[in-house]
């Protein structure tokens, strides 16, 4: 039922996407051409011309929409996604119609119109596909377009997907309840999710055709079952998903690899590992280094005449950090403390009112001037102008016991700025929190992430409210 409730919502999908692509192409003609709005030099070809070529044009953009998953089931797709998919689609569709007139030396064409093309059905697109997951969000909330769910094993894995289930009733799941093996049928219990038989009881409830999904969530011990339910769900034609009970140590996006017909699954997937990647951010960071290091050279001319003026000692202050594959260097910043001995601030936090903060010192820290030294140690490979932030050897050694996955981080160029930092994790607060942000970088990395990081710096990220 449900299976079929979706074929036809995304044949109506399909159909309305067809007429908001014929309707922005009209909008589009009649706006720069039809209604004599807009001035036309030189030659105007006819409008059947313009036209006939909506018989390209429609089912061209509905191939894009399609290899650009927008007609997968929007249950738990996010919405910016969509939205992006749909830019790129668009912008794919409206570059290849340009190239098309180009090499067929098609200049009479009006390339405004495209544009408008382009604008118009973007918005359209957006308009509808926000205003239909409203549409169906509203209905799943009232109890409608249900799909209805059983869970083979009793896991970590079955209860955390309870929980997103619970906490998102817009979605449409149903969660009929639980077979298992292990615990008692009946009596068991997951926030009033039922385990209410043994998995061989999947015999007896598959025939009678009444659910819609199977989701597999074994225990990681129980997974030598996993051949036998997947092949007594495929006979009976059931939709079946495996949620794995190892998500503690498998990335939310892993990287697979097919090694001649064998999958593997690469522990952490670390976009940055790519050569292209890597020359990308490499290239960035070199060019905003340098203009970093001349954009602030006044303020660091003050501040150094300040920092001389109140404090005798150096100007910089270079502390032993860990980075790229556990390496350590030396991090440069402006001194912003009494000078002490080296065995000292290998171990010591800085503390509220911490008496070794100099006058200056207190500022520069609260407004992170104190890092633009930093710029030094992105030119020279240390660092990266994005990344997590480094730290000492001394906690490097602590955390890499007390943590789990802290040793990943160095498996990037630390960062003078970072995604942790920005969300507000900087200074005196969670190592683990700063952690899950620092993974969340690693694994997601994009140029347009780190473009996206060093914006929110500019705003909100130089004051530092955590600095002692």
């Amino acid at each position: 039922m449900i299976k079929s409730n979706q074929q036809r919502l995304n044949r109506v999908h399909v159909v309305l996407d067809a007429l908001f692509i014929a309707l922005s192409y009209t909008l589009a003609w009649y706006i720069r051409i039809g209604s004599g709005w807009m001035k036309n030099e030189g030659e105007v070809l006819p409008a059947p011309t313009y036209f006939i070529a909506l018989l390209a044009v429609v089912p061209g953009y509905l191939i894009l929409y399609s290899i650009f998953h927008l007609y997968t089931p929007k249950r738990t797709s996010g919405r910016r996604a969509e939205i992006a998919n749909l830019l790129k689609a668009n912008g794919i569709g409206i570059l290849s119609f340009i190239l098309i007139l180009y090499l067929f030396h098609i200049s009479t064409f009006s390339r405004q119109m495209l544009i408008l093309f382009f604008l118009i059905n973007v918005f359209l697109g957006i308009t509808f596909r926000i205003g239909l997951r409203w549409l169906l969000y509203r209905i799943r909330r009232q109890g409608f377009n249900q799909k209805h769910i059983l869970l083979v094993g009793y896991s970590r894995a079955a209860e955390a997907y309870i929980d997103r289930i619970l906490a998102n009733p817009q979605w449409g799941f149903t969660v009929r309840g639980i077979l298992d093996d292990n615990v008692e049928s009946g009596v068991t219990e997951y926030r009033g999710i039922k385990v209410i038989g043994r998995i061989d009881n999947l015999l007896v409830i598959l025939p009678e055709n009444r659910l819609d999904e199977i989701a597999i969530t074994l225990s990681i011990t129980e997974y030598y079952k996993l051949e036998r339910i997947v092949d007594m769900c495929e006979k009976s034609g059931v939709h079946t998903k495996f949620i794995p009970d190892y998500n503690n140590f498998i990335p939310t996006k892993p990287y697979t690899e097919d090694v001649l017909g064998l999958p593997v699954i690469n522990i952490r997937h670390v976009p940055l590992m790519e050569t292209f990647n890597y020359i990308c951010k490499r290239t960035v960071d070199v060019i905003g280094a340098l203009a970093g290091l001349i954009i602030s050279s006044p303020v660091m001319l003050v501040v150094a005449i300040l920092i001389k003026l109140t404090s005798p000692g150096p100007l910089i202050f270079a502390q032993e950090r860990i980075g790229l594959h556990n390496k350590p260097f030396r991090m440069y910043k402006f001194r912003s403390m009494e000078v002490q001995r080296q065995s000292d601030e290998k171990k010591a936090w800085t503390t509220p009112h911490d008496p070794r903060v100099t006058s200056v010192g207190k500022f520069i820290r609260q407004t992170s001037i104190d890092e633009i030294p930093q710029f030094w140690n992105v030119l020279k490979g240390d660092m990266s102008l994005v990344g997590p932030r480094p730290e000492r050897p001394y906690f490097v050694e602590k955390f890499r016991e007390e943590i789990p996955r802290y040793m990943i981080k160095h498996q990037v160029r630390p960062g003078i700025t970072g995604w942790a930092q920005v969300n507000g994790y900087r200074g005196d607060t969670s190592i683990r929190r700063r952690i899950e942000y620092d993974l969340y970088y690693i694994e997601n990395w994009t140029l347009g992430f780190d473009f996206k990081i060093m914006f929110l710096t500019i705003f909100k990220g130089f004051i530092n409210k955590n600095a002692y």
